[in-house]
């Protein structure tokens, strides 16, 4: 029997970080405290992985400057 191996991949962020301040609904960080603690993780390491999930897998929608269509851009980083 093979023994499981703990795979730990590098962090796509890395370096100096910024502190900033951000505003969110109570219940919405109601539900990022579940998540850590469910997970054993911290309320930052939920946020920052979230956030990169949402920054690799967002479509900015934008309307055509003189036809009013809408046309899509798939944001790649």
């Amino acid at each position: 029997m093979e023994k499981p191996k703990l795979q730990i991949t590098p962090k796509k962020y890395s370096g100096e970080s910024s502190v900033i301040s951000m505003r969110l609904p109570k219940d919405m960080l109601r539900d990022i405290d579940a998540v850590a603690e469910e997970t054993g993780r911290t309320r930052n390491e939920i946020m920052l992985l979230s956030m990169e999930f949402a920054l690799d897998n967002m479509e900015i929608r934008k309307t055509g400057s003189n036809t009013g269509e809408w046309r899509e851009k798939i944001w790649q980083l």
